[in-house]
């Protein structure tokens, strides 16, 4: 198995995204979204982040997150988000046919990819592009025809 080394900057600016297990599409449901809200108020119980930009796709989400000088745990905070939507949404989203042995094995589900794509934002030009392509991202893909006809963003903030 490869050993993923991830670039860590404490109090560092991060973009992200997150993807469905197969891009199943269910993140922008009312049910998945109160799930995932959830999920974020409680890791940020004990992980303080800011969220700077965020757009929720129906099968990923892409999000700029400013964590506190010091910390870098972002990986943690993103496994346990993971894992405490999983744990309510299992009975509303779990697809049982796509289970395989490893899966079983690893006590997996079939709501999410197994990682999740992360890249350190280095300046204020890099964080305006990664906005600005978190805020255009429903057009690209054809949810939207602008930014502000999206209502899962924080074009809106």
């Amino acid at each position: 198995m490869p050993h993923y080394i991830r670039m860590e900057q404490p109090g560092g600016c991060y973009f992200f995204t997150i993807v469905t297990y197969r891009q199943r599409c269910f993140l922008t449901d009312e049910l998945a979204r109160h799930f995932l809200h959830e999920a974020i108020i409680k890791i940020r119980q004990n992980h303080s982040f800011e969220i700077d930009a965020w757009v929720l796709l129906p099968d990923y989400l892409h999000c700029i997150w400013t964590l506190l000088e010091g910390d870098d745990d972002y990986s943690i905070c993103w496994n346990v988000i993971k894992i405490l939507f999983t744990r309510r949404a299992i009975p509303h989203y779990h697809n049982i046919e796509w289970m395989n042995a490893s899966k079983i094995k690893h006590c997996k589900s079939t709501l999410w990819q197994r990682r999740f794509w992360g890249r350190i934002i280095y300046d204020d030009r890099d964080y305006t592009n990664h906005v600005d392509y978190i805020h255009y991202n429903p057009i690209k893909r054809g949810w939207a025809e602008h930014p502000r006809d999206w209502s899962y963003s924080t074009y809106h903030c």
